[in-house]
């Protein structure tokens, strides 16, 4: 089917003065994404309508500390709060404790029985600015690998093929990672690039707080590194990798993908250290960052705990070591040339009504009033295959597996990570 793309409008360029993510636009993004078509709605308001796409809306879920900022302010207070409107909702389960339909009568959106409605409203054409589809929380299945089957593909497919059928495409914000199996996310990216979606995803830690304030110098040569990371395998795997890809990326030439991974138990450890595969002095500093001691780790060692050997093409190995039940936080730990090693955590403040998720939906309001990605969804691409591809290694008995499919090559976008944002001071 042809489709008619409309062309941006007359404000898709006008600067959103917020000093962090100034950067991310201009010719710098658009080096890291293919030239982007997209219509919208309405033509002469500022506040740009969205239609979210959930699994669940109960208090502290994804879509609550999401799409609760779109109606009640940054900081659910009433307060000031991006410039988007909730057009409608689509929840795939009601279970005890559901806010949507309370939030429903209070805020005068109607919950729609399909996600084309929600796109739709009832008009026959696509009639929002962008879509947010937040596949996390909910009553679904595991498979035998440990991967939570959240339905991201079926959600994305439903909006593609609702943009297909009405001939207009407008951004979508996939929360978290594509899939979460790897032939879903290669699905829904090169569905994304058929459609030439304007396309963003992954994981609040990127742009979350971090301690120490800073990140790693704009194209550094990178000689060892380290992650830590804790809770599930699946579900904080991602946010694991997705932080430690934010950082990786920035080192001196564009990503060009990971040519192997392996997942082995947490009792190799000691093994790993003793030779040198992991840097001991890089995991003590990473394990210090999230107030960890090694030797309390050596000690306690569960079967959860498990160990990533990521083997990019240009050479870098990075060893993330997934602590569930041990670690406090993620952080990462480098070594760099005539420099001293610099460690950074992750910060997931709670409050106010967890910032970092203000910080991701900052990133996606500016996706959807210019049509242009803050970041690459390329970043989250490949995270999500490295993901799937380690708990395959650990459902093999920690195989190593070679991965050409992961020869996803991006270029980085030189940005100021979200806390720099002045959300109009209210942090």
């Amino acid at each position: 089917m042809a489709i008619n793309f409309h062309p941006q409008p007359r404000d898709a360029d006008r600067p959103l003065h917020r000093r962090g993510f100034l950067s991310a636009t201009g010719a710098a993004l658009a080096a890291g994404a293919a030239p982007l078509r997209w219509a919208r709605a309405r033509e002469e308001e500022d506040t740009k309508s969205v239609a979210a796409i959930v699994t669940v809306y109960r208090h502290n879920s994804h879509a609550d500390v999401i799409v609760s900022k779109i109606l009640k302010g940054w900081k659910h207070e009433g307060g000031p709060g991006p410039a988007l409107r909730l057009a409608s909702l689509y929840v795939d389960q009601f279970p005890e404790g559901d806010m949507s339909r309370r939030l429903s009568t209070e805020h005068r959106f109607p919950i729609t029985g399909s996600i084309e409605q929600a796109i739709t409203l009832g008009t026959g054409r696509v009639a929002v600015d962008g879509v947010l589809s937040i596949g996390e929380h909910g009553d679904y299945p595991w498979n035998d690998k440990g991967q939570h089957l959240y339905p991201r593909r079926r959600f994305f497919a439903e909006i593609a093929s609702t943009f297909e059928r009405h001939g207009r495409v407008v951004p979508v914000f996939n929360d978290k990672h594509f899939g979460p199996q790897w032939e879903d996310a290669h699905w829904m990216y090169e569905r994304a690039r058929q459609l030439n979606i304007p396309l963003m995803a992954g994981s609040s830690l990127p742009v979350s707080y971090r301690d120490p304030d800073g990140t790693l110098p704009w194209k550094s040569r990178i000689e060892a590194c380290v992650g830590v990371g804790y809770s599930g395998l699946d579900v904080y795997g991602f946010h694991t990798l997705d932080f430690l890809q934010c950082l990786l990326e920035r080192r001196a030439g564009a990503e060009t993908g990971v040519a192997s991974v392996q997942c082995l138990p947490g009792d190799s450890l000691g093994r790993l250290l003793r030779d040198g595969t992991i840097h001991e002095g890089l995991l003590k500093m990473a394990l210090r960052a999230s107030q960890t001691k090694l030797e309390a780790v050596l000690e306690s060692l569960l079967t959860e705990c498990a160990v990533f050997l990521v083997q990019y093409r240009d050479g870098l190995l990075a060893p993330v070591v997934m602590l569930p039940g041990i670690a406090r936080g993620i952080s990462a730990a480098f070594l760099t040339p005539g420099e001293s090693p610099v460690a950074v955590r992750a910060e997931e403040r709670p409050e106010p009504r967890y910032p970092h998720f203000a910080y991701l939906l900052k990133g996606v309001e500016q996706m959807i009033h210019t049509g242009k990605p803050a970041y690459p969804a390329e970043r989250t691409y490949l995270t999500s295959g490295v993901l799937d591809r380690l708990l395959t290694s650990r459902a093999q008995g920690g195989q190593r597996l070679m991965t050409p499919e992961l020869a996803i090559s991006y270029e980085p976008v030189d940005y100021a990570y979200a806390p720099h944002l002045d959300l109009l001071r209210i942090f």
